[in-house]
């Protein structure tokens, strides 16, 4: 089956395959770089990296509008649960199955205090989503782990931040590249705001140069098909 990815801005993607839409890190609303609006969105199911207010974004107001359960680690489930949203808890290493497939909650090396003032620890999102594997890798810099996160299940897309200051840089992103060996890459979490502007043609390049891999770069609103 198709499944389509499609690039909404920041680090915001939807998976879809026509009938269910999973939304991960839905941050629309105040995004320059938004391709939709938070009430035009739709989703099935919302899955959350960590609870930066770039990430958890208009999470509650669209669940609510769609009735879309959220995936989330479990202390930043239980601020999203208590706005009435249904909210699965998983923690690092964590797994939860839905009819299109299932998410799986690994580490990601970076901070996260929601608006709120919730702490919660940072995850990478593996997914299978009708049988593709998409790893969102979430705002996490360079560490040798990453590695293992795609050894006993190949990794069909990797979502990879490359904008640095807050994240990996487009360099240290080369070479998370080559630890998860995706075949194809697409990179996020970059030219949003000034701090965090890299030169995506240029990593394209180097990943390309330097692993197997293949890197897709899309603009907001572009999509790209599996």
């Amino acid at each position: 089956m198709t499944m389509e990815l499609r690039f909404l801005g920041h680090a915001c993607f939807t998976l879809s395959d026509g009938d269910t839409t999973v939304l991960i890190d839905p941050f629309l609303t105040g995004n320059p770089k938004a391709a939709i609006a938070a009430d035009d969105v739709q989703a099935t199911t919302i899955l959350l990296t960590h609870g930066h207010a770039d990430h958890i974004g208009d999470t509650v107001a669209i669940a609510r509008r769609t009735g879309a359960p959220v995936v989330a680690i479990v202390e930043l489930a239980r601020e999203v649960g208590e706005e009435g949203i249904e909210a699965h808890d998983p923690n690092l290493g964590g797994t939860v199955k839905f009819d299109w497939g299932w998410v799986k909650l690994v580490p990601a090396w970076h901070t996260s205090t929601t608006p709120k003032g919730t702490v919660n620890t940072p995850a990478g999102l593996l997914i299978d989503f009708d049988g593709t594997v998409v790893y969102h890798l979430g705002d996490t810099s360079l560490f040798s782990d990453l590695q293992l996160v795609g050894k006993r299940t190949p990794i069909d897309l990797a979502l990879m931040c490359i904008g640095g200051h807050y994240t990996m840089d487009q360099t240290d992103a080369v070479d998370a590249a080559g630890l998860i060996g995706a075949k194809t890459v697409i990179p996020c979490h970059y030219n949003t705001f000034p701090l965090v502007e890299a030169d995506a043609d240029a990593f394209k390049s180097d990943v390309e140069s330097a692993t197997g891999s293949n890197v897709v770069v899309l603009d907001p609103g572009e999509t790209y098909s599996t």
